[in-house]
């Protein structure tokens, strides 16, 4: 049976709604993202990073409703992000949604929008809700609920996509060829309620930034 896992991370709040989760999803917050975990009122089942930015009380409420705390040194070559989705897979999930800020460092912020299309997580199925920020990984076939005239960016990421197709979109691709480095599936926009992206080989990231400015 197929299990959901949120992971919160840092860099601020998430602005948009998250999609309902079952409730019987593991949470589970990388470092700092403990605090937009309590901030939604989500209990955490596990709480992974060095925690060097975790406010101590939140480590400790953490502990005290029974979650669990798994502290790693600071010296290390992973992301407290990466911890985070380590251990949603080996807790046996198959879909995860990634929760969190789009504020903080930009480094911080490309290298775990990056992190999303990692082959490590080839087995996941994952969504991100970033700021305002909507992020889709695309290894087969997605389906994707919007708002008609709401823009939303195609990258292909680790190599490129052959077999890309699309549905409910205003320029079609057409079993087409998506490299990375283009900007062929830049500022697309939803026509209908409802699109599809579909990838015969490799993955592709789609990115719904949110409202423009006013």
């Amino acid at each position: 049976m197929s299990r959901t896992a949120i992971v919160f991370c840092a860099g601020g709040p998430a602005s948009l709604a998250l999609p309902e989760a079952p409730s019987d999803a593991l949470v589970i917050a990388a470092d700092a993202g403990v605090a937009e975990a309590e901030r939604l009122g989500y209990h955490v089942d596990l709480l992974v990073g060095d925690l060097d930015s975790a406010d101590p009380a939140a480590i400790a409420r953490v502990e005290a409703d029974g979650g669990r705390v798994q502290r790693h040194p600071a010296d290390k070559d992973t992301s407290d992000l990466e911890l985070a989705l380590a251990a949603a897979a080996g807790a046996g999930a198959s879909q995860v949604l990634v929760a969190g800020g789009d504020g903080g460092r930009l480094d911080h912020l490309l290298g775990n929008a990056l992190l999303l299309a990692s082959p490590r997580f080839a087995a996941l199925r994952i969504d991100a809700v970033l700021g305002i920020a909507q992020i889709h990984v695309v290894r087969d076939r997605r389906e994707m609920r919007g708002a008609v005239g709401e823009l939303i960016s195609l990258f292909a990421l680790g190599g490129t996509a052959s077999g890309v197709w699309t549905a409910g979109l205003r320029w079609t691709l057409t079993d087409e060829i998506l490299a990375p480095g283009s900007t062929r599936g830049l500022s697309n926009v939803f026509t209908e309620p409802f699109a599809s992206v579909e990838v015969g080989n490799g993955v592709v990231v789609a990115i719904r930034p949110g409202p423009e400015p006013s």
